[in-house]
């Protein structure tokens, strides 16, 4: 583990890392997806390597998921019944899709994921009040298997893939479970940070993280994070929602274009 190894840091590349940091980590605060941003930023940066940027990327997202999920816990004090169960499966899957990552090319999954998305985004627009009053649509056994299935998916696709990770368990505690985007953005948070532990756990043993980029943009993430949280909260589940569909369509985008543009050549 290096503290900048092969690095070439200018001004200018420093304050691209703390703008994106910061941005992304205000993004994943809300409805996440941060990493459509952050993870580009750190493919640009000289001399680090597309494993480096991947696992340094990690390193700055566990700084800014932890600030924005101890944010939400003090504010709106989610159901840790509910969140803790789900963070420890999804971590566990997080793991188990990252082996399978590497055996099976992302590009079998994103097609799938893009229509999902797709449906996701319209049932969003059409349905202006979806997400925006609590109503769970189950209790007991019924509501914690449910919750244990929503992290065990997206936790694995976190592994396999990643970006909108944040987005997708929002998705899943809002249409699965029933709870308003306050709510299912507070526990994302901690479900969030538990899936980039796991990740983390691998890279930083693995000597894959720069440390000191790791760091730097850590800090800028940790306050970006801290910002969001603080605004969604502020601001409720009207904001979050129209967030969320923004960022939907972002990953639409970019998933779109990740599936079609070898079929253009």
């Amino acid at each position: 583990m290096e503290l900048f190894g092969p690095v070439e840091l200018s001004v200018g590349i420093v304050l691209l890392v703390l703008a994106a940091g910061f941005s992304a980590g205000w993004i994943d605060a809300v409805v996440g997806g941060g990493g459509l941003l952050q993870l580009p930023v750190m493919l640009l940066v000289p001399g680090l390597s597309p494993v480096q940027a991947l696992a340094t990327n990690k390193m700055g997202s566990v700084f800014g998921t932890a600030a924005s999920a101890a944010t939400y816990a003090r504010r709106v004090r989610p159901d840790l019944r509910t969140a803790l169960p789900m963070a420890a499966v999804a971590l566990l899957c997080s793991l188990g899709g990252a082996v399978v990552a590497t055996v099976l090319p992302a590009a079998v999954i994103r097609p799938v994921i893009l229509v999902a998305l797709v449906g996701v985004a319209l049932v969003t627009a059409l349905r202006p009040q979806w997400g925006l009053t609590q109503g769970l649509k189950h209790a007991g056994t019924a509501h914690a298997l449910r919750a244990l299935a929503v992290g065990a998916v997206v936790g694995f696709y976190d592994g396999v893939l990643g970006p909108g990770t944040g987005t997708f368990l929002i998705l899943g505690l809002v249409g699965v479970l029933g709870y308003d985007f306050l709510q299912a953005s507070a526990k994302a948070k901690i479900v969030n940070l538990a899936t980039n532990v796991g990740a983390l756990a691998f890279f930083l043993p693995a000597g894959h993280v720069v440390l000191g980029l790791g760091l730097l943009l850590g800090a800028a993430n940790l306050t970006g994070g801290y910002v969001g949280a603080r605004m969604a909260i502020s601001r409720g589940t009207g904001f979050i929602r129209t967030v969320f569909l923004v960022v939907v369509c972002a990953l639409i985008l970019r998933l779109a274009w990740d599936v079609f543009a070898p079929l253009l050549g």
